[in-house]
């Protein structure tokens, strides 16, 4: 063995028990942490070792990476993610080194697979960002951050703001309160959603739960567009989310939220909605559609179905049937459920999104190989960008994959 490979070999030995002894210090010291002080705990942890971190969350509609704030210094400024290497780190999921040398990387952040900012890292010369030890080490870490940052969400209101870029409305604080993570995965499941105008939003909501060998999934557009659709909405999802925790089967999910919603409002309250399981191990889907838009079903980057079969009225409006559909998936597919607000969005010129322009952008994506999170995000910024920034409807889109090993596309 040369020297010169054994010194390698010695720094990589070094970089791994550093990383070891960070994580170790930020675990300890996470247990008692305020929301506001966790920045300064990951710095303080990763200070003997040379290493400087930057925390940036990313901001509710998915456009900035937003930088959280250290005492005693300076802030630096908001980085979009559609044109910086923090956003290619944030939009693939993997690690990005900068331009120039090896001693910056920017590192992306999840809770699990749920995609919440970058880590920009510098480091010492005694580190390379090209050291697999290092990368290794600073996945561990950064993981770690990750689920710091959704264990302390509850107990302070300063990590919520930084991702705000404006006020949440009273709707949309109910609202979001109640929602599910946006990204979910396991070993043969993608899950992402998205819901729009992110801090003004109404009566849209989506659901889901993995458990065992069934996923089981659900969006609704309740009627209205104000505080009283939120109301509407979050009342719909309680419901089918007891029932759906009891065991009951989809008709009868279904027919408990007919009976909640008519049981608590004197004037006509309906969700349109899709109630959903996946088999996950043969792949095989049952559904039924409370008047809503029908589910679009990708295989190989192509539309090959919209899965409109088991129709009732919507939600709230009592319907005897307890009809189910049944398809059968392939692996690779991909399901994309959304509400009309996708579709109706309209330009200046009137003309509707419509789902012909939702499956073409859907096509292109699903081409592109990105991971789902990354579809999704995409084909919402489109239909935000062909209502000139402005939804005049809530537009809420989930993505559902189902392929062997999927969830590693969801994972640094």
């Amino acid at each position: 063995m040369s020297t010169g490979d054994g010194h390698s070999q010695t720094r990589s030995v070094n970089a791994a028990s550093q990383w070891q002894q960070a994580t170790a210090a930020l675990m300890k010291d996470g247990q008692l942490v305020q929301p506001s002080g966790l920045a300064a705990a990951v710095r303080d942890a990763v200070r003997p070792a040379g290493v400087d971190i930057t925390i940036y969350l990313v901001d509710r509609e998915q456009r900035t990476l937003r930088p959280l704030p250290v005492a005693n210094k300076p802030t630096p400024e908001p980085v979009p993610i559609g044109a910086s290497m923090a956003g290619r780190a944030f939009m693939t999921i993997a690690p990005v080194l900068a331009t120039g040398g090896d001693a910056r990387v920017w590192m992306p952040i999840v809770d699990g697979t749920e995609r919440l900012g970058v880590a920009d890292v510098l480091l010492p010369e005694t580190l390379s960002a090209s050291d697999p030890q290092v990368v290794d080490g600073l996945k561990v870490f950064t993981v770690l951050i990750g689920h710091l940052i959704v264990s302390k969400l509850a107990y302070g209101d300063s990590l919520r703001r930084v991702r705000h870029s404006e006020p949440m409305s009273v709707a949309g604080e109910l609202l979001w309160r109640m929602l599910p993570p946006l990204t979910f995965a396991t070993a043969n499941l993608v899950l992402a959603a998205v819901i729009e105008p992110c801090y003004r939003v109404g009566g849209d909501a989506f659901d889901y739960a993995v458990d065992d060998d069934t996923a089981r999934l659900s969006i609704f557009d309740a009627v209205g567009h104000d505080l009283n659709a939120t109301i509407t909405a979050t009342l719909t999802l309680a419901a089918t989310r007891a029932a759906r925790i009891q065991g009951l089967d989809l008709p009868a999910i279904a027919k408990a939220a007919d009976q909640a919603l008519a049981s608590q409002f004197d004037d006509l309250r309906y969700t349109t909605a899709v109630l959903a399981e996946l088999d996950l191990g043969q792949g095989g889907l049952r559904y039924l559609n409370a008047g809503h838009p029908a589910t679009i079903l990708l295989r190989r980057g192509k539309v090959v179905a919209a899965l409109d079969d088991a129709r009732r009225v919507p939600l709230g409006l009592a319907d005897p049937s307890d009809e189910v559909a049944e398809h059968s998936l392939e692996p690779g597919d991909r399901l994309l459920f959304h509400t009309d607000g996708i579709t109706d969005a309209r330009d200046a010129d009137r003309e509707p999104f419509g789902v012909g322009r939702l499956v073409d952008l859907a096509e292109r994506h699903a081409a592109a190989g990105l991971p789902a999170p990354e579809t999704l995000r995409r084909l919402s910024h489109a239909v935000i960008e062909h209502q000139d920034g402005a939804l005049l409807d809530d537009a809420t889109l989930m993505i559902v994959e189902w392929a062997p090993r999927a969830g590693e596309s969801a994972t640094p």
